[in-house]
């Protein structure tokens, strides 16, 4: 116990998910949090999506593990107002140590078939989104002249998947992104490492679009029968991990322990990438 006691982290997509699991995780090792999302459903998904009641659950528990939290609902395509809930979580805080970019969509379709809507919303979120928490936490990690930034990606940002170029994509850049900032950043002792998961047990896979995508011999696949074609994807004989996996990574990179680690690459995919 205790890995980040008396850090403050931020988190994006928090509500659900790995973001929750991340908040949970940083609370219950001694961290307070700022807990941002954007709870309500994006244009162009069929993820079901988040509420502020499960934003303010999060919290609570949190809260129970004995974290302070600043919550807000915010989309992080909207720069000043994240800017501005950032600034206010970090006042109330006293400061800000770890940042984890984590909120993101997923949608599907053949590259050459994406209208613009579908594309543009996936970037704007999955990408640029991540660039406008980078930049509204960067001051405040200078200012405390060190400090960790995780990036949520995927096993998408290192190897080609069909029918989500558009993620792809994304993920692909955010990459780019962690290496830029990883260089211009470690001057003022701050790390920048992205994470990259297989499919993680959350909503964003267990829904029937995802499903039907990895059995289209089925008409409804059920749970079982998705767990079946989708273990065929890692190395390790699982379907899918879970979200806690993606926050234990995370922690781990945020805290002392990883305190000369940065510019890195962490796949958390049961080998999936080396298949």
């Amino acid at each position: 116990m205790g890995r980040v006691e008396g850090k403050v982290a931020l988190v994006t997509g928090a509500a659900r998910g790995i973001g929750r699991a991340q908040v949970l995780r940083f609370a219950e090792e001694g961290a307070s949090v700022i807990a941002l999302d954007i709870c309500r459903q994006v244009e162009t998904t069929v993820t079901a999506p988040s509420a502020p009641d499960d934003l303010a659950e999060v919290a609570r528990l949190a809260q129970e593990r004995g974290a302070r939290v600043v919550s807000a609902i915010v989309d992080v395509r909207q720069g000043d107002r994240l800017r501005a809930a950032v600034d206010a979580g970090v006042a109330e805080l006293g400061g800000l140590d770890i940042v984890c970019a984590t909120a993101g969509i997923t949608s599907k379709g053949p590259a050459v078939e994406l209208d613009e809507q579908a594309w543009n919303t996936m970037i704007d979120i999955n990408l640029t989104g991540v660039w406008q928490t980078c930049k509204a936490a960067a001051p405040h990690l200078i200012e405390r002249r060190g400090g960790a930034m995780i990036l949520t990606s995927s096993i998408a940002g290192l190897r080609g998947l069909s029918g989500v170029a558009h993620y792809t994509a994304a993920k692909h850049g955010v990459v780019g992104l962690m290496r830029s900032l990883a260089n211009e950043l470690a001057p003022y002792g701050i790390r920048v490492n992205s994470v990259h998961p297989t499919n993680v047990d959350t909503p964003m896979i267990q829904n029937a679009a995802v499903r039907s995508a990895f059995r289209p011999d089925l008409a409804n696949p059920t749970r079982a029968e998705f767990a079946e074609a989708a273990m065929t994807m890692n190395m390790l004989p699982i379907p899918w991990v879970e979200p806690e996996d993606i926050a234990n990574a995370a922690l781990f990179l945020g805290s002392d322990e990883a305190r000369y680690i940065t510019a890195v690459t962490l796949p958390v995919d049961a080998g999936s990438t080396q298949r």
